[in-house]
């Protein structure tokens, strides 16, 4: 219910009931943390990886596979990338959630999103599991 006034607007309603409707109020929270938990994990999982790729300079490739297939390289690897992609998804959501406002156009970026976060992860996998298996 609101007083029409000629000079100026006046609106009665609680401003909770403005706020209804305007957006999610369930999953920010969890995005948020997801979101965190990912980088404090690629934090150390990238400290760890470029100690990886540094003592990995100058042996050849049996030496490198020999090294990916001991079941702890394989093991930070897969997470590593897996976290990465996650943390790659997250934060591709909330920059098309900002700043894309056509609706179809940001349905259509999230889909892409979530196909070519996916299909990297799987990928990047696939290929750890190759090497560590001498493929």
């Amino acid at each position: 219910m609101s007083i029409q006034n000629p000079d100026r607007h006046v609106n009665l309603r609680h401003p909770l009931k403005h706020a209804r409707g305007l957006g999610s109020a369930k999953g920010g929270t969890q995005h948020f943390l997801v979101q965190r938990i990912t980088s404090i994990a690629l934090f150390f999982l990238s400290i760890y990886v470029v100690g990886l790729v540094l003592s990995l300079i100058g042996k050849d490739y049996a030496g490198v596979r020999a090294t990916v297939a001991d079941p702890w390289h394989a093991t930070l690897l897969i997470a590593f990338s897996l976290a990465s992609f996650w943390h790659l998804k997250l934060g591709l959501q909330v920059i098309i959630e900002d700043y894309v406002h056509a609706h179809g156009v940001a349905a259509l970026l999230h889909l892409l999103n979530i196909f070519v976060c996916v299909l990297a992860a799987i990928a990047s996998v696939l290929a750890i599991i190759r090497i560590a298996l001498g493929a």
